[in-house]
């Protein structure tokens, strides 16, 4: 029988790109989302656990709407902590190793050079908190885990950057991004490889638990991020709007962002041997993986 790898999560971005994503030999993905797993509900995660049996859990499912947390604390905190602690705890008891996702933007934006898993963490705003928060809780709860922070993750389905300035290219003539807040956008494919590296590196006992740093190298602002996106587009014959950078401050997001939150990946990629490409090669895949729906009615 092959080995299950449970992905929490069934619904995000994340989970559908690691559902086309090749698995370690002799293993089978499944992904569970809710209401037969949902992590606000211990029952509903306990009977999926006791059903499949999976080797390894993977939990993607998270509150990662950042502004709307500003206002629904408790729910993000439900989901991102509490929900976390609760899958942890159970995971520990089964002696089930854990991957879990977690975020750039537990820092606080005030270096100027890539993130490193040891540097002093500081969210900014509820998001980053609860995220935060569910760190801590695996720490505490299950020894066997591993926690990959990633940042400004897009993919060509579901609400993200990247979809909605494709849907802003087919509704505007004008589109106002920030140019302030420096990252690395982050492919959803690119991490779902990665993380079935770092899956194979489980199943194969070499025991590397901790916090990893797993996004694409490379840097831009969101700003140049969209105008990559908008330069590509047009080069493959797709209408494309003016591009205006505005600040942070006159954008007005009701969450604060860290300036500058890109992440040091290189640990992860000494380890599991699975070094993260550039962000601008994930966009062309990403674009790649379009369908025409995607793209209808931004032809030029």
């Amino acid at each position: 029988m092959p080995d299950i790898l449970l992905v929490i999560g069934a619904a995000g971005q994340l989970a559908s790109a690691l559902a086309e994503a090749k698995p370690p030999l002799g293993c089978i993905l499944a992904c569970v989302g809710r209401p037969r797993a949902d992590v606000t509900s211990p029952p509903s995660l306990e009977a999926v656990l006791g059903e499949l049996r999976p080797r390894i859990v993977i939990n993607t499912a998270a509150h990662t709407a950042v502004d709307r947390a500003e206002r629904e604390r408790d729910a993000a905190f439900a989901v991102n902590a509490r929900g976390v602690a609760s899958l942890a705890t159970l995971c520990a008891a089964r002696d089930t190793p854990l991957i879990h996702i977690s975020t750039d933007y537990v820092f606080d934006g005030r270096k100027t050079s890539p993130y490193r898993e040891d540097d002093p963490v500081g969210p900014l705003n509820v998001y980053g908190a609860s995220k935060l928060a569910g760190e801590d809780a695996v720490r505490a709860c299950h020894p066997c885990h591993l926690i990959l922070r990633t940042s400004w993750l897009y993919s060509a389905s579901g609400a993200n950057f990247f979809t909605t300035m494709l849907r802003l290219a087919r509704e505007r003539d004008e589109v106002a991004v920030v140019d302030d807040q420096r990252g690395s956008p982050t492919y959803a494919g690119d991490l779902a490889r990665a993380m079935m590296a770092a899956a194979a590196g489980v199943l194969a006992g070499e025991q590397l638990w901790g916090t990893y740093h797993v996004s694409a190298s490379g840097e831009t602002s969101w700003h140049g991020f969209a105008a990559e996106i908008f330069a590509r587009a047009a080069a493959r014959g797709l209408r494309t709007p003016q591009l205006k950078a505005i600040s942070s401050a006159k954008y007005g997001a009701p969450a604060a962002r860290p300036a500058y939150s890109v992440l040091d990946a290189g640990r992860f990629a000494t380890l599991f041997r699975h070094p993260m490409p550039d962000w601008r090669e994930g966009l062309d895949r990403c674009l790649a993986a379009c369908g025409a729906a995607m793209l209808q009615g931004v032809r030029a």
